[in-house]
């Protein structure tokens, strides 16, 4: 005997839903997929009538789920918004420039502007050339850093007035890992906040439509709505942290499915007592974008390559300190050396 849909639709159930249990038909997984993100949007008040929102677009199938999902909600809903994508070029080759394409068939299949910025044009260097330089050791900490500010410094070209994510369930839920097993109690205060930024006139806010949504019903979305995605990895993502964190939750997911929104959860409850440093977040004195500290991280990494030291901004500031202190002594001595001739 068929299995029906648990709505009542009367009609026969094609999957389970691995957030709720439920067996649903195609068409109402589609709509409970969609309702759930509608209801995120509007209970969080993440977007404003008349807003101009970048969709940051990598070509995977979180960001391409955004946009169609959020092209849907605004068509269906009349959120009154204007939707435009913002793809970030890291230069790695045999990666970003293949998912590039599939941003670019996003950007006609769904009529949306498409503004596309680069490493080279904004940092003078790619992925695969500070690869070359610091080895794989190392690799995600620039890029994360350079792409986070490469998305502000592209919302403030498109003048809009928030960013949309595609960060999903599984996304926050490995941060919130990451953060306690690093001990980094100012990004654990954060990494669960829907919204960050927007707090003064020139900080343009980011919000994550997804946060609630599993990895496996984005995929199983994508999949049945036959959505162009680019599913291959980042060739330099293996040696991750990050992957040692997803390997443990999808272990723990199998024992518990609700783990991944019983620690979001957690994450969102935490407290933490009042002698706990707190950083300041302003503007960098250097770039003039958003950092705790001056100068900011993206600010010191791009320092340590082009002073030829590319892992001045890895680790501890007061190392990179004497980093410094150490090349300029040298500097200084050759230039003796040279004036004694």
């Amino acid at each position: 005997m068929p299995i029906l849909c648990t709505t009542g639709c009367n009609r026969k159930a094609f999957l389970k839903r691995p957030k709720t249990g439920n067996t649903l038909c195609r068409e109402c997984f589609f709509l409970g997929f969609e309702t759930e993100i509608h209801n995120t949007i509007e209970q969080n008040k993440l977007f404003h009538r008349g807003n101009v929102v970048a969709i940051a677009a990598s070509g995977g199938k979180d960001s391409t789920v955004l946009a169609h999902v959020l092209k849907i909600l605004n068509e269906r809903y009349e959120y009154g918004l204007k939707l435009v994508l913002l793809s970030i070029d890291e230069g790695i080759t045999g990666y970003r420039d293949d998912s590039l394409e599939t941003v670019k068939r996003n950007r006609d299949d769904y009529g949306m502007e498409l503004k596309i910025l680069s490493y080279e044009e904004l940092y003078g260097w790619t992925m695969d050339k500070i690869v070359s330089k610091i080895g794989r050791s190392n690799n995600c900490t620039f890029c994360g850093v350079f792409r986070r500010q490469a998305l502000d410094r592209g919302a403030r070209l498109l003048e809009v007035d928030c960013v949309a994510t595609g960060h999903n369930a599984d996304d926050i839920a490995e941060t919130v890992l990451m953060n306690i097993l690093r001990g980094d109690t100012a990004r654990l205060r954060r990494c669960c906040d829907i919204k960050t930024g927007g707090n003064d006139a020139d900080s343009i806010p980011r919000v994550k439509p997804l946060k609630y949504a599993y990895e496996k019903e984005i995929v199983m979305y994508a999949h049945f709505k036959k959505l162009a995605y680019f599913s291959t990895e980042c060739v330099f993502a293996p040696n991750a942290y990050r992957g040692h964190a997803r390997a443990f939750l999808k272990d723990l997911e199998k024992v518990r499915p609700s783990a991944i929104m019983d620690i979001i959860h957690s994450g969102e409850q935490l407290s933490f007592k009042d002698t706990v440093k707190k950083p300041s977040r302003g503007k960098c004195n250097r770039c003039g974008f958003v950092s705790s500290q001056q100068p900011c991280k993206a600010c010191v990494l791009l320092e340590g390559l082009n002073r030829g030291l590319p892992k001045l901004g890895v680790g501890k500031k007061s190392k990179a300190n004497r980093m410094i202190a150490a090349q300029d002594s040298l500097r200084q001595s050759a230039n003796l050396v040279k004036t004694d001739f």
